[in-house]
């Protein structure tokens, strides 16, 4: 079902999308090609956070549910490498570093619907050359199917015309039990390696090193400590480059007797228990800190500028594809 929700900042139609399978049903946003909210059979509650109302995606500072690019998490002093030439990028964090793709990246933008059914939709945009200051016109789809087993199933192509970087994710949070913070929520992360960086989020100059005992999530373990709950905001890191589908995370609220496991193509998954989230909707779900936690697949943060990380770079002849897959199961 697609129907119009409200009209963007531009004057064109804001589309909002229904798919439904199995014992899962979402909706979604072509404004920033967003998951709204996902519900499972018998969860009275959304699964993950959203606003009520489609113009509270037009600000987002959290991100909520958005496709984020050209690429996700942070680049240092927003200057990136790019086949040995440097570009200037747009500085949307602390005014010298950039996040997300910039303040009008793929998150605030209103994507196309090039193909939908009653389970799946494919949404599409093109981020001109320039844009954000990367360089290339970047042909992005991404397509959101909840398959036959009930699995939540993302994939995002992007395709250049010049050599370019990209790194898109999805950037959901979290929360299985519908309580107001994830004090009562059980993480597990399959690696003992992390990217240690600074207090503005930047890679250190050694910064790939074994997970510290407080970070460390191998074993499924609470993400509360005596009632407080753990501030992570760290790029877990789970291989060398992008893959099969491979684990990245097991989440379990035994309050809702509800679980999440998590697989992805990418190499990172950046872990974030929302300690900066803001409300901007004041819908009848209050948003505070510690509200859900952001589970975000992508390439390792400020990859572009450091020799040892993932590859980031797209070039004209290559096809970038990501793919993450949620399934969730009841105990």
């Amino acid at each position: 079902m697609v129907e119009v929700v409200g009209i963007d900042p531009e004057g064109r139609p804001v589309h909002g999308v229904q798919i439904q399978n199995g014992h899962l049903r979402a909706n979604l946003l072509s404004f920033g090609a967003a998951l709204q909210s996902l519900y499972l059979d018998g969860v009275v509650h959304s699964m993950v956070l959203g606003y009520e109302s489609c113009q509270a995606y037009f600000e987002n500072p959290n991100y909520f549910g958005s496709i984020v690019g050209r690429y996700a998490n942070r680049i240092a002093g927003a200057t990136a490498l790019i086949e040995r030439e440097v570009w200037k990028l747009d500085a949307n964090s602390l005014g010298k570093h950039h996040l997300h793709g910039g303040s009008k990246g793929s998150a605030f933008r209103n994507w196309a619907i090039d193909d939908h059914s009653r389970s799946h939709v494919v949404f599409s945009d093109v981020l001109p050359h320039g844009h954000m200051g990367y360089p290339g016109n970047l042909r992005v789809s991404a397509r959101y199917e909840i398959t036959g087993d009930g699995d939540l199933d993302i994939r995002i192509q992007a395709s250049t015309d010049r050599p370019t970087i990209c790194n898109f994710t999805s950037h959901s949070y979290f929360n299985l039990d519908g309580r107001p913070r994830i004090d009562r929520h059980h993480l597990q992360v399959p690696s003992h390696k992390y990217v240690a960086t600074d207090i503005e989020g930047i890679p250190l100059v050694d910064a790939v090193r074994q997970v510290p005992k407080d970070l460390d999530f191998r074993n499924l373990r609470p993400l509360a400590d005596q009632g407080k709950i753990i501030d992570l905001d760290s790029n877990y890191c789970l291989s060398e480059a992008r893959t099969g589908l491979q684990p990245a995370a097991k989440l379990w609220s035994p309050e809702a007797g509800v679980s999440l496991f998590l697989s992805t193509s990418e190499p990172g998954l950046q872990v974030y228990t929302g300690a900066g989230l803001v409300d901007v909707d004041r819908g009848e779900r209050p948003i505070s800190p510690h509200a859900g936690v952001a589970l975000e697949p992508q390439i390792w943060p400020d990859a572009p500028n450091r020799k040892n990380f993932p590859v980031a770079v797209l070039l004209p002849e290559e096809t970038y594809q990501h793919h993450s897959n949620y399934r969730f199961a009841v105990d």
